[in-house]
Formats: C-alpha cells, sequence, structure tokens
C-alpha cells in the first residue's frame, strides 16, 4: 500500500473512529510497510475502544517485537498465553521476545509450540538464531561430526568440523554473476521467506560450481554462509568412504541430518564428482549404492530439506551423473570463471598484506596475469618472496617485495587453467546437447 492510499485510510478513520475493524486494517497497513511506530500508536488507538481484542493486542506485540521494546511485549504476550487456547503466533511472538533477552532455550520451546500448532508459523531466519546461540552458549569451540559406527577400527576417527564463518561476498573479489546466483537461491529466499512460501518455494536447494581449480569456489561457498549468517559444513571424499560395508551411506545420512538440525545450514561438497561419478562407468555396486544414498538425501522426500543450502564443487562437471542434475538437486549449475581483472588485483591486495612490500603497480601485474587461478597468484608470491629471502638474509632485514619482482615470478609460472580450458572446450564443443557449458564457450570467445 503506497502512501497515497495509507492518507486515505487515516482520513477514512477520522470520518468514522470508532470503526475498529477500519481502525485494525489502518494498523495492519503501517505494520506491512514497516511503520512500526505508527502502527504501534494506531494499534494502541484501537485497543482503547476494544480493550479484549486479541488480534489488535497481537499486532501491538509484533511492534514491540520489531521495536525491540521487549519488556512491554513479553508482559502483553504472557497475558495471551494464560488464555485457554492461546493463538499459535502468540508462541512465535513469544519466542522471538525471548531471542531478544538472550534466551535461546526457552525460546526453542515457544517456537516448536508455535509451528506444532501452525506449521505455517515456520521462520527459518529464528530457527537459524536460536540454533546459533545455543550452540555459541554451550561450545564456543568448532563442533564436530563424529563419523564411523561402532566397526570403525582407525586412530582417527572421522569427523567432519562444523564452522560459522565470518567471510561475507565483501571479502570475495569479483564473480558478481556466481555471487547473484547465489543471493536468488539461497540469500534471498533466507531474507524474504514469505515472499518465496507465497508462490510455494522452498527455502533450499542445490548449487553445483564448476571451473578450473584453484578459483575460488570453496572460498565462495565459505563466504556464502557468512552472508546469511548460517553454520557451514565443509565435505570431502575421505570423511565419507569407508571400508566397511553400508558404513559410507551412513556417514553421509549423518552428515545430511546434522545439516537438517542446525538449519540454516550451507552444506559444501568439494570435489563431488569423486562421490556422484555417471553410475554407467561403475563395475562395482558400492559406487552406486553412495550416490543412490546421496541421490535421496537430496530429494528431501524422506526428509526435511527446508533450510539446507547445498553447494557443491567439481571440476569435471562431465563425469557427474546426469541424475544430480535433475530439478529439486543441483538444479543450478554455476560457471566459475579464473578471476577478472578487479578480482585478480584483489587477490594480490590480499596475499601481500601483512609482508615487507614497496607500492606495487597492480594494474601492470594484473595485465600479465591473465587466465591465472588464485591458486596461480599465490604461487607467485611465494616465488617472489623466495627471490628476496637470500638478500634479506645477507642484509641482515627484510626487503621489501617490489613490481619487478612479481614480474619476473609472473615469467616464471604459467597459468594452470590452460590446461582445463583445453579438455572443457571439447566437451562444450562435441558433448554439450543440453547447453550445460555454453558458458564455457562464451568464455572463451567462441561462436556455436
Amino acid at each position: 500500500m503506497n502512501a497515497d492510499e495509507l492518507q486515505n485510510l487515516r482520513e477514512a478513520v477520522k470520518s468514522s473512529p470508532d470503526n475498529i475493524p477500519l481502525r485494525k486494517y489502518l494498523a495492519n497497513s503501517l505494520y506491512k510497510a514497516k511503520r512500526y511506530e505508527e502502527a504501534e500508536i494506531e494499534y494502541k488507538d484501537a485497543l482503547r475502544l476494544s480493550a479484549n481484542d486479541t488480534s489488535l493486542k497481537l499486532g501491538l506485540v509484533r511492534c514491540f517485537c520489531k521495536r525491540e521494546k521487549t519488556s512491554l511485549g513479553l508482559v502483553i504476550v504472557e497475558e495471551i498465553l494464560q488464555m485457554p487456547t492461546p493463538p499459535p503466533e502468540a508462541w512465535l511472538l513469544y519466542a522471538k521476545l525471548l531471542m531478544q533477552t538472550n534466551n535461546p532455550s526457552e525460546a526453542k520451546e515457544a517456537y516448536e509450540k508455535a509451528i506444532i500448532l501452525d506449521d505455517g508459523l515456520k521462520d527459518t531466519f529464528l530457527e537459524s538464531q536460536i540454533n546459533l546461540k545455543k550452540a555459541a552458549g554451550a561450545n564456543p569451540e568448532p563442533e564436530k561430526i563424529q563419523l564411523g559406527g561402532q566397526d570403525w577400527q582407525g586412530d582417527d576417527e572421522k569427523s567432519v568440523e562444523i564452522e560459522r564463518p565470518k567471510t561475507t561476498f565483501d571479502e570475495v573479489g569479483g564473480m558478481d554473476k556466481v555471487k547473484e546466483e547465489i543471493r536468488m537461491k539461497i540469500i534471498h529466499p533466507l531474507a524474504h521467506p514469505e515472499i518465496y512460501k507465497a508462490y510455494g518455494k522452498k527455502i533450499g536447494g542445490g548449487i553445483l560450481m564448476y571451473g578450473p581449480p584453484g578459483c575460488g569456489k570453496t572460498h565462495l561457498a565459505r563466504a556464502t554462509a557468512g552472508e546469511v549468517n548460517a553454520n557451514f559444513i565443509s565435505v570431502g571424499i575421505s570423511e565419507i568412504l569407508d571400508m566397511y560395508m553400508g558404513q559410507s551411506e551412513r556417514n553421509l545420512h549423518a552428515i545430511f541430518e546434522k545439516a537438517r538440525n542446525l538449519k540454516p545450514c550451507v552444506l559444501f561438497f568439494d570435489e563431488v564428482d569423486a562421490l556422484g561419478a555417471n553410475r554407467s562407468d561403475m563395475r562395482q555396486s558400492v559406487g552406486r549404492n553412495i550416490i543412490n544414498q546421496f541421490l535421496a538425501e537430496l530429494d528431501g522426500i524422506e526428509y526435511d530439506n527446508d533450510g539446507v543450502l547445498i553447494l557443491a564443487a567439481t571440476n569435471t562437471p562431465w563425469h557427474l551423473d546426469p541424475a544430480f542434475r535433475r530439478p529439486g538437486r543441483f538444479d543450478r549449475i554455476i560457471f566459475v570463471p579464473p578471476p577478472d581483472d578487479a578480482a585478480r588485483a584483489s587477490i594480490l591486495k590480499i596475499k601481500l598484506e601483512g609482508k615487507p612490500a614497496e607500492t606495487i603497480n597492480y594494474e601492470k601485474i594484473t595485465k600479465r596475469t591473465k587466465d591465472f587461478s588464485g591458486a596461480d597468484i599465490d604461487a607467485i608470491i611465494d616465488i617472489a618472496i623466495e627471490s628476496k629471502l637470500d638478500e634479506s638474509i645477507r642484509q641482515g632485514k627484510a626487503v621489501p617485495i617490489n613490481t619487478k619482482d612479481i614480474e619476473k615470478a609472473v615469467s616464471r609460472h604459467k597459468a594452470s587453467t590452460k590446461e582445463w580450458f583445453n579438455t572443457a572446450k571439447n566437451y562444450a564443443l562435441f558433448s554439450n546437447e543440453a547447453g550445460l557449458y555454453d558458458d564455457i564457450l562464451d568464455f572463451l570467445n567462441i561462436k556455436k
């Protein structure tokens, strides 16, 4: 509702000041327009005319919650909860207010009562706040998922660490197109759950990132978790595969179950093609069983994956089983190219931060490092540092790195991405019926 329509409503209320439904409509409209202070005034005026109207009280509590008038909100909502059959929303508002008092345990109980009474009140953002607060209070050290069953014989029990990254997209140079895809699929649904819910869209799902190695896919996944203040679980093949029959599938299920209990949670599978290789190329049933388990976990038919955000990375998407690309699984496939000019300059600055260096001509270096990955840039910085070590030892002090040192390092190192593009180009040209690899051809300026 725009400002003119709200003004017309105000005029209508002035003409009919005792019309409670009209006052309620005005208050609700102001709240939806995020004009919480004005909405609070209207709810109070309406309650003076109808002191026992529960819906008006709930509206006022909503305003108090938004404006962090926690004590006032608690007084009213606790009164509502004394009713024989309080409305489910009262429990939800109670949970939100309890979170403002830093009481996640009681907030969790209140929230669970709300969604038991009305499943439509699910609030993924509130769930994440509760889970993160509880985890931080109970265990400030990184939590680990212990894997391996009773039959596990090794000295080092398998485990996967749960992180809470602070990195955000601001710390990831370039890759604007990739970031926007992730925003649409993951970040916007969490920030605007009511809009996605109206269209019947679930919060969660999968994104597959592919591209040459060393181009920041893992860093981007971790930054995604930081953007939405979510838990982050990074999974490699070594954490899943086990020598005992059926244990690999149980390990995979345990990781997914932990992610569901910590939602919103970003679950990241690195080198996913190692776990999800094409079943038509497999001779043994063991690998097929793992893939079938993986697909079942992704489908979320038997389990609720709402709020579980699944990212995966691969350097060889053409080796991944086609079943992973079906809707509801990894239905968004994103090409992560080598960093562009701005990103390479940003990476160079980050890598040189805190090291003895003169004023570097980043533009000059950037022009000479076309097609270099983030890992390649790391390598040239190492080469430049090594070239300064002997001189620094002779002089007894750290000799600063200069632009020429880095240029010499660039001339000694070849872009590792070129070999990948030679292979990828063949798949893009000759095995690209569905257009999955069109981004590779666009990057290489090859017309189909």
